[in-house]
């Protein structure tokens, strides 16, 4: 079993593809190709404006902070206003995306069609995060505080201390396992849990 901590504090925000804002990139497979499989990133969004097209590629949207938004995809309106709601639209579809009140933090899942399929749930209080044989599972904590009980900290790039029971997740905070359960996710709000497996 692989799993992995993915601070907050660590990502450095890079420009879109098509250079209309910046995006921090929470985790992807293969790590650092143009050709993932999946990839998983938060972006901050101030103003109205086209999307990058990804083809081949699927998108599940979810809006972690502010208002919502209108999509215009394919010249369809979709109104993303539901706080924590995720919405999948095609990502090589010609995209608009416009603001309803003010900026917004989108969390973004693209997905190679044909190779992979990503589950997107937004959970709250306690569940077992278990990644498909073969597969991967990520969870990205939306409020400080969140615990994942049953990991050795040892074993997951993060200092032992002792009498530690559990690795603690604040806002957007994550953790990466491959091919097994990494244990079991208390939080003290929300968080998202995203399943990769194949095709």
């Amino acid at each position: 079993m692989s799993v992995r901590v993915l601070r907050a504090a660590d990502r450095t925000p890079v420009p879109w593809k098509n250079g209309g804002g910046l995006t921090r990139e929470v985790a992807a497979a293969p790590a650092g190709a143009d050709g993932f499989d999946w990839r998983v990133s938060l972006a901050d969004v101030t103003a109205d404006g086209p999307f990058s097209l990804f083809p081949g590629v699927d998108r599940t949207l979810t809006v972690v902070e502010g208002p919502g938004m209108d999509l215009v995809v394919g010249g369809e309106h979709h109104i993303v206003d539901e706080p924590l709601w995720p919405h999948d639209f095609p990502g090589d579809r010609p995209t608009d995306g416009f603001l309803l009140g003010g900026p917004v933090v989108n969390l973004n899942v693209m997905y190679r069609r044909g190779r992979t399929r990503a589950e997107t749930a937004v959970v709250c209080g306690t569940v077992r995060l278990m990644a498909p044989p073969g597969g991967a599972v990520l969870a990205l904590s939306l409020d400080d505080g969140a615990v994942l009980d049953g990991t050795d900290p040892r074993t997951a790039g993060v200092d032992a201390r002792p009498g530690r029971t559990g690795l603690r997740l604040d806002r957007y905070d994550a953790v990466l396992a491959r091919d097994a359960s990494p244990g079991v996710l208390r939080t003290m709000g929300q968080a998202v849990v995203i399943t990769f497996s194949d095709v």
